[in-house]
């Protein structure tokens, strides 16, 4: 076996990969459930044009296959004169589409919390924007948790797409690298140890999460 590809071409790419998929992740996952929060909320208690509008984009990022956006973002818009680098149209179409998705994870959270309690806290004095902040949402959220978990897990996978429109992340190293020296099968393979590798890491600490945030009680019948 020739150790020397592993360690000398194998490794080194797929681990600056790595870095740039890493750096994929992160912004859009926060940013993406951060929106997903929003939209959720204003699809569950918006006013009904805010809702439809809410109800039109989830619609549209959930019905249309990720690959589409991208070649849109990238390929598409530079027809309208307006031009994204590899890495930033990578991130609006990750942010795009999984906010859609965790839009309908937190909506669900929310109309699963009976409306009575935002009754009973405008009751006490508190404003809508209040009650939305510190009682509903910190409930929708801890049981929208486990379904915005899943969706984080599928964004680190999403992120192998990046490559097709020219951002060199994990994938994207590795199929340059096995083009090259014609070594598909032990390139793919390692790329998938490294994905297994970060959705186990990823999982691992959304569980955590998800005991931290636990309630006794809260959710059982």
């Amino acid at each position: 076996m020739d150790w020397s590809f592993y360690a000398q071409e194998l490794v080194p790419a797929l681990n600056q990969g790595l870095v740039k998929t890493i750096l994929l992740i992160i912004p859009s996952a926060s940013i993406g459930l951060l929106m997903g929060i929003v939209v959720g909320t204003l699809r569950a208690y918006g006013h009904p044009l805010l809702r439809k509008l809410g109800d039109g984009y989830a619609g549209l990022f959930r019905g249309t296959p990720l690959v589409v956006q991208l070649f849109v973002l990238y390929f598409g818009l530079p027809n309208l004169g307006i031009y994204l680098e590899p890495y930033t149209a990578a991130v609006v179409g990750f942010i795009l589409c999984t906010s859609a998705y965790q839009s309908e994870y937190i909506r669900g959270g929310l109309l699963s919390i009976r409306r009575g309690q935002l009754l009973a806290t405008q009751a006490l004095g508190f404003s809508r924007i209040q009650s939305m902040l510190w009682i509903i949402l910190p409930q929708a959220v801890r049981r929208a948790l486990p379904g915005c978990s899943n969706e984080i897990v599928y964004l680190i996978k999403y992120s192998s797409l990046a490559y097709i429109i020219t951002f060199i992340e994990l994938t994207g190293e590795g199929k340059i690298l096995a083009t090259k020296y014609f070594r598909f099968t032990e390139v793919f393979l390692a790329i998938g140890l490294y994905y297994l590798i970060m959705v186990t890491v990823a999982d691992f600490g959304l569980k955590k999460l998800e005991k931290r945030l636990y309630i006794p009680g809260f959710g059982k019948g």
